[in-house]
């Protein structure tokens, strides 16, 4: 079975699209509702409220896990990689979509400006800029923090003028610096995309993080076919810490289509 965490809501967006591509999983989905959003959280809190959410879904038989989210993709990772998943979890696997991202605009024809623009925590963490100078050292990355973004999204405000003219000062700044590539570096922006596609113009490569991430996820399990068996009889499982009845409106809209999903705590 494969996890699927987020802080909340915006990783049904990447679900959705990994779902699509691999349909023949189990999949699991958490969203930590309850202590949503992370992107004001500190950099411990957020490792914190992160592990207790990997241990959850090991526990519940989940082979690999996505963190759907990059502000857990930035600020715990890493660490979940390198000294949590060795002691407790030799031989499980936890992904970001971090990488994926970089990766994705380093294969891109045009690429040498790329503006990233996130929440608070996954910019001041400078992740994109290190995975950056992993993949592609000749790439510029332009930073943009939009914390007033997923407030609105997840109140249903992104037809609203007020929430264009935020989206348009977080964007404008970005754009005078010419970007090839704008990548949202949060899943909740994926609501926003043609309004930023349009700002940006036709010229500039707007990454939908979903297809990225469930395009490099089925290479790797192509590549690890051993890590996740695959089901004759797919089941899907939604948790959240918070409302269930909130959370399955949320993912109709997110999902477009009905889900009943269970509260848990962590």
């Amino acid at each position: 079975m494969i996890g699927v965490f987020d802080s909340g809501y915006g990783g049904l967006t990447i679900f959705k699209y990994i779902e699509k591509k691999l349909s023949q999983y189990d999949y699991l989905y958490l969203g930590d509702n309850a202590r949503a959003p992370y992107g004001d959280r500190s950099q411990d809190l957020i490792y914190q409220y992160t592990k207790e959410a990997i241990d959850y879904l090991f526990a519940q038989g989940c082979d690999l896990i996505v963190l759907a989210c990059n502000t857990a993709s930035s600020m715990a990772l890493r660490k979940i990689q390198q000294e949590h998943l060795p002691k407790f979890y030799p031989g499980k696997r936890v992904l970001g979509v971090i990488r994926p991202l970089a990766e994705a605009v380093a294969s891109l024809p045009k690429n040498r400006i790329v503006a990233v623009m996130g929440t608070n925590s996954t910019v001041e963490s400078g992740a994109y800029i290190n995975e950056f100078a992993e993949v592609d050292p000749s790439i510029k990355v332009i930073q943009q923090a939009c914390p007033l973004l997923v407030p609105l999204i997840e109140n249903s405000q992104e037809d609203q003028p007020e929430t264009k003219i935020i989206l348009t000062q977080y964007m404008q700044p970005l754009r005078e610096q010419n970007p090839d590539v704008v990548v949202l570096g949060c899943t909740h922006y994926g609501f926003l995309e043609d309004l930023i596609k349009d700002y940006f113009g036709s010229e500039v490569n707007v990454l939908n993080s979903g297809q990225v991430v469930a395009a490099k996820l089925a290479d790797y399990l192509e590549r690890h076919s051993e890590l996740v068996k695959k089901s004759t009889n797919p089941q899907r499982f939604f948790l959240t810490t918070g409302s269930s009845e909130k959370f399955d409106k949320a993912a109709k809209k997110f999902l477009g289509r009905n889900i009943e999903s269970k509260t848990i705590n962590l």
